[in-house]
């Protein structure tokens, strides 16, 4: 038995300890188009800001793949799948073999089509290596465009700032955080920030990176013009594909898996932010790149594919950050676009606090909250296990709410729960 494993991060190294449980002797074999992965891609910001030093990103040690058995090609890219002959071609013209595949390549930067965007100065911030770059130019710096709002381009720029550089962020929608968050948690979100010397510009977008070889500035579609020496690209990802075309792999947004994280082809699987599958609070499929759903999603993937028989029954859109002291978080459905739904929202402005609940026949399906946290996760579980909560649903939101009331609902609800998460819910209160 061979185990091709294709991606290195959350969900490729969580495959493999998951298969190595299970099957100790078996041939496993890594393919990464990075040289140095073992590390958390959640923490590449606060490398770039200098808050941590880079011994605190690497999430296993380097002896990793040789304790574990696995014979690993790194800097190598896998560039098609042969699913008749059970091979994987990489780019430097191997092919290598496998009994049964895990595609977890994961997803790259949207760089738009702007004219300019291949010129020196010009980055995306996804990697580690990205990082190295963009540090390695800095004291050159002093100013710098993030173009996009979303939560890559505010962890660029708060740790552009960190630094000591001027940042300006452009965001072509009409709030950050537009596709996670309402508009009135983004308002309360974006004062804090440029209260702290960011400046946010909001229904503007790049036209143009200007400059010779690199970037001196930016043209905007509002005639306006910007200076920089250093541009950032936050777009978000999109799900690599590509490699699954031609082999009979079926995709939509992603790789398309079912509840044991196999495609539609026998014996090849795909897991973490490539792969397309049950999202709990929509109840269709979709993607949600968040690196807890990938460790899960290859944890699962790899007990499947060493013949375990484990369901993955979904994940949850889960968005956590903070800002200058301000966190926010939100779960699930945030933004709904349906009369269907139900939202029950408290502000509190002078201090700086916004909740949301939103609520479809009584069910959560989604929440925001922003500075004040607390007890989030006991609603989080609600979500996932679809508990109803109509009869509390105008109190659940109050400062001094008294989370016992949702013991009873929650063992109403206990069949929708697994065995651990139930009696861990029923502890926390």
């Amino acid at each position: 038995m061979q185990y091709v494993i294709i991606g290195s991060s959350a969900a490729g190294i969580n495959a493999v300890e998951a298969i190595r449980a299970k099957d100790k002797d078996s041939k496993i074999v890594v393919i990464s188009d990075e040289k140095k992965p073992l590390y958390s891609r959640c923490l590449i910001s606060y490398l770039l800001a200098g808050t941590i030093d880079e011994k605190k990103i690497w999430y296993r040690k380097d002896s990793f793949f040789k304790n574990n058995k696995v014979n690993a090609f790194l800097g190598i890219k896998a560039v098609e799948i042969n699913a008749k002959k059970k091979e994987v071609l990489l780019d430097n013209k191997e092919k290598v073999v496998f009994d049964k595949l895990l595609v977890a390549t994961g997803a790259s930067p949207k760089l738009e089509n702007i004219p300019g965007i291949d010129k020196a100065g010009v980055f995306p911030l996804r990697t580690i290596g990205h990082t190295a770059e963009i540090q390695s130019m800095l004291e050159k710096v002093k100013a710098v465009a993030v173009l996009g709002g979303g939560l890559i381009g505010l962890r660029a720029a708060y740790a552009l700032k960190a630094r000591g550089k001027d940042v300006s962020v452009f965001v072509k929608s009409g709030s950050i955080l537009s596709q996670i968050v309402d508009k009135d948690a983004a308002s309360l979100m974006q004062k804090r920030i440029e209260e702290k010397g960011i400046k946010i510009f909001t229904g503007v977008a790049a036209k143009e990176i200007t400059g010779d070889r690199s970037a001196k500035g930016i043209a905007l579609d509002n005639g306006l013009k910007h200076g920089c020496e250093l541009v950032i690209i936050g777009k978000g990802v999109s799900p690599n594909i590509e490699i699954a075309g031609g082999s009979g792999i079926k995709t939509n947004w992603g790789i398309l898996t079912n509840d044991s994280l196999e495609t539609n082809v026998e014996g090849i699987f795909a897991a973490g932010d490539v792969s397309e599958t049950n999202d709990i609070a929509l109840g269709e499929s979709s993607i949600n790149a968040i690196w807890p759903a990938a460790c899960e999603q290859g944890r699962i993937a790899g007990l499947n594919m060493a013949g375990e028989r484990e369901i993955y029954e979904g994940s949850l859109a889960m968005n956590s950050i903070e800002f200058f002291g301000l966190p926010v978080i939100s779960v699930g459905i945030t933004k709904p676009k349906s009369d269907a739904y139900e939202e029950i929202v408290r502000k509190d402005a002078a201090r700086n606090i916004y909740k949301k609940v939103v609520l479809k026949d009584g069910v959560v399906a989604g929440v925001t909250f922003v500075n004040s946290i607390e007890n989030i996760g006991i609603i989080g579980s609600l979500i996932k296990n679809k508990t109803n909560i109509e009869g509390i649903k105008n109190i659940i939101l109050e400062d001094y709410f008294d989370y016992g009331k949702i013991i009873p609902l929650i063992k109403k609800s206990k069949k929708g729960f697994r065995e651990p998460e139930f009696k861990e819910t029923i502890l926390t209160l």
